[in-house]
């Protein structure tokens, strides 16, 4: 079995928050456990929680379409959100719920070890930006950080929800996916010489380095 299966297995029975108890389940994640690409929004809403699959809403039709545009499907990539259990009346999820439950997101970021991780929406940007700023000021920019103990390129995209309605945001939220082959193209940390690039990662430009 996979270890994030194995993992999986261990966070079905988590209660370390009040989500815990007006779940129908966990929504632990699902896709390709070595995917090169990684999604990750923010929290589920009725029909993730019935049928514990993210993004199985309009939005995630949405997603499946965008992702087709660029020569990709579901199978391909691996979708999580921040929360990994239903926030009532799907409100915004609250800062002790996120904190409770990020340990299991850097988990899965360092099992998965992904190239990229593509941020939808406001909270998953911040979170794993560490950064205050929002989506609308940094849609589309990626920024080179270490998640899980991995470096990856952070990208973060529009919401697909916050598109289903708005043509203008839809049409920035593809133009944003266009650049996500060429982000898949890059190489920050060949697996053939890990420790030497670590190092210089630390102590040299990146500009040096060929990552930008």
């Amino acid at each position: 079995m996979h270890e994030l299966a194995v993992f999986a297995d261990s966070v079905a029975g988590c209660t370390k928050c009040r989500l815990s108890q007006g779940r129908t389940q966990v929504v632990f994640g699902s896709g390709n456990p070595e995917a090169d690409l990684m999604f990750v929004g923010e929290a589920l809403g009725f029909h993730e929680d019935k049928q514990g699959v993210p993004f199985v809403g309009q939005a995630g039709k949405l997603l499946e379409r965008l992702l087709a545009g660029i020569g990709l499907t579901r199978g391909d990539v691996y979708i999580c959100n921040v929360l990994k259990c239903r926030p009532p009346g799907n409100r915004d999820p609250q800062p002790d719920e996120i904190e409770a439950c990020e340990s299991h997101l850097w988990k899965q970021i360092e099992l998965i070890r992904p190239q990229v991780v593509a941020t939808l929406g406001n909270f998953a940007t911040k979170l794993l930006s560490g950064r205050p700023t929002g989506i609308t000021r940094v849609h589309g920019q990626e920024q080179e950080v270490t998640l899980g103990g991995n470096r990856v390129l952070l990208y973060p995209l529009y919401h697909p929800a916050a598109a289903l309605y708005t043509p203008k945001m839809l049409e920035v939220l593809e133009s944003d996916f266009r650049h996500i082959p060429e982000l898949l193209g890059r190489s920050l940390v060949p697996e053939s010489e890990p420790e030497p690039l670590v190092v210089a990662a630390a102590t040299e430009p990146a500009v040096q380095l060929g990552l930008f």
